[in-house]
């Protein structure tokens, strides 16, 4: 299962500011940016660092990656 698969499967625990769940689309824009440009242009195998910064980013906030 590819990284942004896993992502847009992920669980939330806990609502945001305004009360309504982050959605995991929405959650860690920058590493999620950084990594999708990564894996368009170099391919998936190259970015490995990348994704697993995103992963780290989405279990910070609370989602089952």
């Amino acid at each position: 299962m590819s990284s942004a698969k896993q992502a847009a499967s992920a669980a939330f625990e806990g609502p945001q500011k305004d009360g309504k769940p982050l959605k995991p689309c929405c959650a860690c824009p920058e590493t999620k940016r950084a990594r999708d440009v990564c894996i368009v242009e170099q391919g998936e195998d190259k970015c490995g660092e990348l994704i697993e910064a995103h992963k780290q980013c989405m279990r910070a906030l609370g989602f089952k990656v």
